[in-house]
């Protein structure tokens, strides 16, 4: 198989294909999956291609005193192995802050830190090599509690001390130094554990050298353009010389948001002149990557007697593990987030991300807003039993709506359905008693007499697109063209396809706004205007928005092209079908007759609104351009002598602005649901002294179809006026109220405080018999 082309567009043929934004157009690359011929990046092969493998630190905190290659050289088959000594440029990388070695120097922080690469003839004789390398190290003791890492006396785990970011969010009395104070108050801590992104395609890639001393990567990615950068710095060759191109992906959740193999392969190559495939192991993948991070979360909420929210308090701490990635932005998420969809007029809120000796975390589904969500909705739960509420009346009473001010201060200029969001959850039918005999709790020993049925609800929310400043953007090129004699469009952007769905997005928009049935989607590489990255559910808003203005642009000089050829300035108004269309829909001329042979090109780098960083000593600011809500009620049955749970149903509710593509709308809210389910449950990479304890599928457990309800889905479509379509990001917000109500509806099944998310069968086995509402 050859490399993954460039260029190789995506076109569904002469297929008739719905094309306007709303219709469920089908993939352009489902066939191809489902068949198996689809390029993942795994797949990739080279003529005359050597094989790439990484030695790593078995130590989650070691000085390195001496690397001896000599045994690994020696070893036949073998074509070079590599040591920081070997990175001509900058042995350093990061997308926010570059803090991460390539290779390691002196210092290793992390279990599973790249210390060497070697390349050789096949996989198996690269692996023998990387064992020959000899590492002397001084084994130091980890840094582990991300709350102990705070203290003065703690080790430092980077020369400028553990903290990373600390995030300080005041509202009203608050900020003027006054205490808070309220009728009611109510208090606790919270935990959320390390969740993996667990995509089926782990991290691989191929690097080819170029003639002209420059290589080739192509790779799967979230992010060519970051990507490239970060390449170019580490290998010291000018930005023309290193193009990297986007291979098959086979998931992300925001874990290729981060380099991998991406300079490793690539100085490999260019050391042996030769094509070399680097393809992590499982394990090397659990390691390889970032993760969630496990936070720890103090909360005290103050209301009225008639639950009135009257100020929160909250401490956060991070565990960022021992490298930055996208920690800074997380803990900023998580400070905007902290208070929930709530009306809250007093915060003093604290968010911190803390360096440690533990596998490095950063990007995943929800970004943050999974873990302070948990807390919030948690704290909202035991006020509710505090006051005697209904938990969803407490949350409605207290819901934003459009023109209220959310943690961040900012005032909300879009729709904010929280409280409709909850009476639909809440208003669904509740699914049939369970069955005689315990038959629900499959494959366990329970007669029934020990389960219970519990209901647990949940509201969250997220900014949509990066934030506090940053200039997110999109570029993308439309070409209107005849093939055949048929007009066709031909779209052109870096936008990373993950499995999303933003090449049939940007194929609807292009027929849409241009009238024609044939679509072709071209993937720009690392030469072309960066796309941003395919994460924080912006895609189909930014990308989107730059291919709807593009297409907008070059059907205007289509139209005045028409008006040229019919001799009648302002007739021509749209285009369908294929053809010129006036104000009445009545066709003029062909679109091809207009056409002929000379294309009608034109490319945008489209921007949204503008936003701005937070005030660094109270948090407010407005730092996000749109929000994005959903919410859930799960319910449970709960054996309480065993310690299963048992999910009967999910139903949702999610504003979505404008439901461009709806199946593949609901598929976003399924699976991201399905994570936030994993995550209540049994999703946890278990770390003791700095070492992952269960880097595989066998014991890293992710629910199967056997584990997943019914779900029902109500999908809200109030659009947001800034927004192209009205559209709002889809993508994140299913996975963030998800853990926090399956949790809830546990609680409520077992009267169990349960503070900490994945539950583990010891969380909830052992008691006496049913103590919950028995499903209210």
């Amino acid at each position: 198989m050859t490399p993954y082309p460039p260029h190789t567009p995506y076109s569904p043929g002469s297929r008739r294909t719905p094309g306007a934004v709303g219709d469920s157009a089908p993939r352009p690359d489902g066939p191809l999956k489902v068949r198996g011929a689809f390029a993942y990046s795994s797949d990739l092969e080279a003529r005359d291609m050597l094989w790439g493998t990484t030695l790593r630190s078995p130590h989650p905190r070691a000085r390195i005193l001496a690397v001896d290659t000599a045994e690994a050289l020696a070893l036949p088959g073998v074509r070079a192995v590599l040591t920081h000594r070997d990175v001509p440029g900058r042995n350093l990388h990061g997308a926010m802050v570059v803090d991460q070695p390539v290779l390691a120097v002196d210092t290793v922080r992390y279990e599973g830190e790249p210390v060497a690469v070697v390349a050789a003839e096949d996989p198996e004789t690269a692996r023998r090599a990387a064992e020959l390398v000899r590492v002397a190290y001084e084994v130091l003791p980890p840094v582990t509690d991300a709350e102990a890492a705070l203290a003065p006396d703690s080790p430092a785990v980077h020369p400028d001390g553990n903290l990373l970011r600390h995030v300080p969010l005041r509202r009203g009395r608050a900020a003027r130094g006054e205490p808070l104070t309220a009728d009611v108050v109510v208090r606790g801590v919270y935990e959320v554990g390390m969740q993996d992104q667990a995509f089926l395609g782990p991290e691989s890639g191929l690097a080819v050298p170029d003639p002209d001393g420059g290589v080739t990567l192509h790779v799967a990615t979230q992010w060519l353009h970051v990507d490239h950068d970060q390449v170019v710095a580490a290998l010291g060759l000018p930005r023309e010389k290193v193009r990297l191109h986007l291979a098959g992906v086979g998931g992300a959740f925001g874990a290729r948001e981060d380099l991998s193999m991406h300079a490793h392969a690539c100085l490999l190559a260019l050391r042996t002149g030769r094509p070399v495939k680097m393809c992590y192991t499982r394990e090397e993948s659990f390691v390889g990557h970032v993760h969630r991070h496990p936070a720890k979360m103090a909360y005290e909420h103050g209301a009225t007697r008639d639950g009135r929210l009257v100020y929160v308090k909250a401490s956060i701490v991070l565990d960022g593990g021992a490298y930055s990635s996208s920690s800074p932005a997380v803990a900023g998420t998580v400070a905007t987030c902290s208070l929930g969809p709530y009306e809250v007029p007093d915060a003093e809120v604290d968010v911190r991300v803390v360096y440690t000796n533990n596998p490095p975390c950063g990007a995943m589904r929800g970004f943050g807003a999974v873990q302070a969500c948990f807390g919030y909705e948690s704290q909202m739960d035991r006020l509710a039993r505090e006051l005697g509420m209904d938990p969803v009346e407490l949350r409605v009473r207290n819901a934003v709506a459009e023109g209220s001010a959310v943690a961040n201060g900012q005032v909300l200029d879009h729709p904010a359905p929280v409280a409709e969001l909850l009476r639909r959850v809440r208003d669904r039918p509740m699914p049939a008693p369970a069955p005689p005999e315990g038959a629900h709790l499959a494959r366990t020993a329970s007669r029934g007499e020990s389960v219970v049925r519990g209901v647990g609800y949940a509201v969250g929310f997220k900014n949509v697109g990066f934030v506090e400043g940053f200039d997110d953007y999109s570029t993308a090129r439309v070409r209107l063209e005849c093939d055949g004699g048929q007009p066709r469009a031909v779209v052109t952007s870096a936008a990373a396809e993950v499995g999303q769905g933003v090449v049939t997005v940007q194929a609807q928009i292009a027929r849409t706004e241009l009238g024609v049935e044939q679509v072709a989607v071209e993937f720009g590489d690392s030469s072309f205007g960066s796309a941003g990255p395919s994460s924080s559910s912006r895609q189909t808003y930014v990308t989107g928005g730059a291919v709807k203005a593009a297409a907008e642009a070059v059907r205007a000089r289509v139209l005045a092209r028409a008006d040229r050829l019919l001799g009648r300035p302002g007739t021509a108004t749209g285009l369908s079908g294929g053809a010129v269309t006036g104000a009445g829909g009545q066709v003029l001329c062909k679109l091809a007759d207009v056409l002929g042979d000379e294309a009608v090109e034109e490319t945008v780098e489209w921007h949204h609104r503008p936003t701005f960083p937070l005030d660094p000593h109270t948090g407010q600011g407005d730092s996000v351009f749109q929000f994005a809500f959903a919410a859930h009620r799960a319910v449970v049955d709960v054996d309480v002598e065993l310690g299963l749970v048992r999910a009967v149903e999910i139903a949702t509710a999610q504003d979505v602005g404008k439901a461009v593509n709806p199946q593949a709308l609901l598929g976003q809210i399924h699976g991201g649901t399905v994570q936030g389910l994993g995550l209540a449950l049994m999703e946890e990479i278990r770390v003791e002294d700095g070492l992952m304890q269960n880097p595989s599928f066998t014991d890293y457990l992710i629910p199967t179809v056997h584990d997943v309800p019914p779900m029902h889905v109500d999908v809200l479509e109030l659009a947001d006026p800034h927004a192209p379509y009205g559209v709002r990001g889809v993508g994140e917000p299913p996975n963030i109220s998800s853990p926090a109500a399956v949790a809830a509806a546990v609680r409520d099944a077992t009267g169990l405080d349960l503070p900490r998310i994945p539950l583990r069968p010891e969380d909830v086995a052992g008691l006496t018999g049913p103590s919950g509402s028995g499903g209210r």
